[in-house]
């Protein structure tokens, strides 16, 4: 992966400011991988993605992410703060990124492809309930449908049963397990197991939003002081650029 300058990660952040969560992730995804298109990018299975952002957030920031969580407990609501591995999390790619996945239920034999960010965001604008979300979902996912031996219409794709939705997601988590990150964190306080789950894009955006402000403070000081200009400098190093401000603050 090409790590991204300076310029590049403010201009990202810049295009962020007024996306919401997926024109966020769509972003930073892009700067993960320069070069792919808006399409193949949507279509990638999550884990795949979720992968890619790991590497990037690797690239920008290190392995050692912090993570901070209220305890769950009813009575306790302890602040809980631990430290995770990028290089860890991120090793989970989908077993089968190009292939389908076969499912056997009853009269029903369908093939599924994994779903992507695209399958997501438009399930989550059309869909009225959580069981709405599961059948449409599979629908958009299913490449083929064989019921009681022959071609499933797509009206009958539509519809498919809730024991073919239950087979199609258990196969899905089992091919690709880095689609949803669930962490199980045991309170030191009280014992009790707080479920957590870990949205790397939010999480990402989040260290990138807090960074592009520092560097911009950064520019604004150094061009106060020195009547450089923004691209001269982004184009010091991080250590060259600390050094000038503090020389700014020794005068």
């Amino acid at each position: 992966m090409a790590v991204t300058g300076p310029a590049e990660l403010l201009a990202t952040w810049e295009a962020g400011l007024d996306r919401q969560s997926g024109g966020r992730a769509l972003l930073l995804h892009r700067a993960a991988r320069p070069g792919a298109d808006t399409d193949a990018l949507l279509s990638v299975p999550l884990g795949e993605r979720a992968a890619d952002l790991f590497a990037l957030r690797r690239a920008l920031f290190g392995d050692r992410m912090q993570v901070k969580i209220d305890c769950a407990g009813a009575e306790c609501g302890a602040a809980m703060e631990f430290e995770l591995d990028a290089r860890e999390l991120g090793a989970t790619r989908p077993l089968l990124p190009a292939g389908v996945l076969r499912v056997a239920e009853g009269e029903w034999e369908v093939e599924f492809r994994l779903p992507g960010a695209a399958d997501l965001a438009a399930v989550g604008a059309a869909a009225v309930d959580g069981a709405d979300a599961r059948r449409r979902l599979a629908a958009r996912c299913a490449v083929s449908a064989v019921r009681g031996g022959r071609e499933a219409s797509a009206d009958e794709v539509g519809r498919l049963p809730g024991p073919v939705l239950d087979r199609f997601a258990e196969a899905a988590e089992q091919a690709d397990p880095g689609a949803e990150l669930t962490l199980n964190i045991a309170c030191p306080e009280c014992g009790a197991a707080t479920p957590a789950e870990l949205d790397i894009a939010a999480y990402l955006w989040t260290e990138l939003d807090a960074w592009a402000r520092d560097v911009l403070l950064d520019v604004h000081l150094l061009a106060s002081a020195y009547g450089w200009s923004e691209p001269e400098i982004l184009a010091l190093s991080p250590l060259r650029r600390r050094y000038y401000l503090e020389l700014c603050a020794d005068v």
